[in-house]
């Protein structure tokens, strides 16, 4: 019973809040929607530790009802509950309790306030629905339904343009991704018969060596199909060539931001290769383009935040970054350090969207670090809480320990698995992962002192031309209330101690088989013992590359600060290349969104407008009504006029008998 309270809890909230969430105090659809998510996040907590301390290697499954049954596709509704689930719970309901109690405080201006707590309910219960799933249609239904509160979310303040085309953008770049999730679960319906994970786990080895024929080959089974599910997470966690939607993701309110970025949908595809380990694992074709595509989002999202001035967008491009990261460790088949990143990446991430809106609030709602600093001694709560953020994002800790933030625990772990890996493409990954460990301390620190270090205005000189004259973020700045800082501490409490708390069991060998059987490692899979004896260099590497980028940011934001303009200058070609974001968004409109207006406009103007109205409506319709209408003119209702009409045509019928109508 328990396990069905945790996921219909916020199923409760939502239907509560946006049902009845007109005829209430908004206050009380606040309170009901976070107390439900806070007794669903309680419930998790303990959850997680039953089955991190549990003998029972396996899963529990918990029958809802049967949903449908048609031939051999047969789906219940039913939850699967083992450790990997455990530790989503506790991510997903501890994360959005926060974002809850958060939003009470952020939003309290807004007169949509039940809907919005509805939106997030309904978010999270969809997110429970996924990673609860014991079939794939069951984990589709929960990618669907994140999905769409995504859309709801982004676009909640749908009166805004931009946030319009922000939700329009997300949904149409994830229905990409989607398709090819979609028909990985239709092939493997088609190889094994079932959507049941436990059905598809037991056939799994018997698809090794298999082909099907597509587009005139014949291909590997196993690849295609794992490739076709990857598809489907490339979309959802953003990942290089399907990640443009959620940079723009931040037009929705900052709560929203923190809840999308670090624990609910952009984790779902992590979450899935990790679920589905054990197809992914016997498919090393499959895996190194999971390694090839992971490394380059690291890499490249770190690229982009290097310039970027919204202080929202500098952090979602770091949660793009951090996602590449996650893969990495899949990618190179240590999968339970690419969960401990999604676990303690929670922690930090949600910190420091939340404390960017608080920065936000305090500022007027002005998001452009450009209009920034000196804040660290107007809001000092909110500056320390990001500063503890951003030390967990770098990965601060003391080498060759478990000492450290979260960051430095988990992260760290993932770039030595990529240097003990011994797939062709674990090179490759292994120099991206580390140069984007030196970029991302540069842009995290960059962040830090530009907001909170000199004086208000001390950037002002970059804004453009015609932003002089803008007024947000001018007067003084405000500390948020406690119902928003609340949340901050237990965040920070998390991006300190998270790492250390739990490497042991998830990727430490503590609580023999933490684990059990929710994820799969085959038994030539060593990595998570390779390592732990590589080079001392290479566990050196990331602490100086963070040191390095904290070094180049300091000297460029507090002791030269016309170095950054100046280096702009020097290099205008790469500034711009970086600022517009690899020019991503210019060349999938040139790619893609003109020629899809250019074939609408066609078919609108020329098929319906020419050919179908033009023979229907505006054609033949058109004519008769004109005859018609002229016709009906000949119906004066006049007798006299009825008889001379008679007249003539007795006078034409006589013409025509004189003249040779009769032979």
């Amino acid at each position: 019973m328990m396990y069905e309270i945790i996921v219909f809890l916020p199923l409760l909230g939502f239907l509560f809040a946006g049902l009845w969430g007109a005829n209430v105090e908004p206050r009380t659809s606040e309170a009901v929607t976070t107390i439900f998510l806070g007794l669903s996040g309680l419930l998790s907590w303990g959850a997680f530790f039953g089955f991190a301390w549990s003998a029972d290697p396996h899963a529990l499954v918990v029958p809802v009802a049967n949903w449908m049954t048609s031939g051999k596709l047969a789906v219940d509704w039913a939850l699967r509950i083992d450790t990997l689930t455990a530790v989503m719970l506790v991510v997903v309901t501890t994360v959005s309790f926060l974002v809850h109690m958060y939003s009470i405080g952020y939003m309290h201006e807004d007169d949509s306030r039940p809907r919005f707590f509805a939106y997030l309910s309904l978010f999270t219960f969809a997110m429970l629905m996924l990673v609860t799933a014991d079939n794939l249609v069951q984990m589709f239904f929960g990618w669907e339904g994140v999905g769409l509160a995504s859309y709801l979310l982004i676009g909640f303040w749908f009166k805004k343009p931009s946030a319009n085309a922000a939700a329009i953008k997300a949904f149409v770049v994830n229905r990409v991704g989607d398709f090819g999730f979609a028909l990985g679960i239709f092939l493997l319906f088609r190889l094994t018969g079932s959507v049941s994970l436990e059905s598809i786990r037991a056939a799994a080895p018997s698809l090794v060596g298999q082909t099907i024929h597509v587009f005139g080959m014949d291909a590997d089974a196993l690849t295609i199909t794992c490739l076709l599910l990857f598809m489907g997470a490339m979309g959802k966690s953003a990942q290089f060539l399907l990640h443009t939607w959620l940079p723009d993701a931040m037009e929705g309110p900052t709560p929203v931001s923190a809840l999308i970025h670090a624990a609910t949908m952009v984790t779902a595809g992590v979450f899935m290769v990790a679920r589905l380990s054990f197809l992914f694992d016997l498919s090393p074709t499959a895996l190194n383009v999971v390694l090839i595509v992971g490394a380059t989002t690291a890499f490249f999202a770190a690229t982009v935040g290097l310039v970027q001035n919204d202080i929202k967008r500098v952090i979602a491009y770091s949660t793009c970054s951090q996602l590449g990261y996650m893969f990495v460790a899949e990618g190179v088949g240590a999968y339970g350090a690419g969960i401990f990143h999604l676990f303690t990446h929670a922690f930090f991430k949600a910190l420091l969207f939340l404390g960017a809106g608080s920065v936000i609030h305090a500022m007027h709602h002005e998001q452009d670090m450009r209009r920034m600093g000196g804040l660290k001694d107007e809001i000092p709560f909110t500056f320390w809480m990001m500063t503890i953020g951003t030390l967990a994002l770098t990965g601060v800790g003391i080498p060759f320990t478990s000492i450290g933030f979260a960051g430095f625990v988990s992260k760290d772990a993932i770039i030595e698995a990529a240097y003990a890996s011994h797939r062709p493409a674990a090179a490759y990954a292994f120099i991206c992962v580390v140069v984007a460990a030196g970029l991302t301390s540069f842009y995290s620190w960059r962040l830090a002192f530009m907001t909170f270090f000199g004086h208000r205005g001390d950037w002002a000189h970059a804004l453009p031309h015609d932003a002089h004259d803008d007024h947000h973020g001018h007067g003084p700045a405000h500390e948020s209330p406690r119902v928003m800082l609340i949340p901050l501490a237990a965040l920070a409490v998390g991006a300190v101690f998270a790492g250390m708390m739990y490497k042991h069991w998830f990727i430490g060998g503590g609580f023999e088989g933490f684990w059990k059987e929710s994820l799969f490692t085959a038994k030539d899979n060593t990595i998570l013992e390779d390592m732990e004896h590589v080079p001392w260099l290479v566990s050196l590497l990331p602490f100086l590359m963070m040191a390095g980028g904290f070094a180049v940011a300091y000297y460029m934001y507090v002791v030269n600060r016309s170095a950054p303009a100046t280096l702009a200058r020097s290099n205008p070609l790469l500034y711009r290349f970086l600022l517009n974001k690899w020019y991503f968004d210019e060349l999938y409109d040139l790619l893609f969104v003109r020629p899809a207006f250019w074939i609408g406009r066609v078919f609108w103007k020329g098929g319906d407008g020419a050919i179908i109205d033009g023979l229907g409506p505006d054609g033949v319709s058109a004519r008769v009504l004109d005859v018609t209408r002229n016709v009906v003119r000949l119906q004066t209702g006049y007798v006299y006029h009825y008889a001379f009409a008679m007249l003539l045509g007795v006078a034409a019928l006589a013409t025509w008998y004189l003249f040779g109508g009769i032979r």
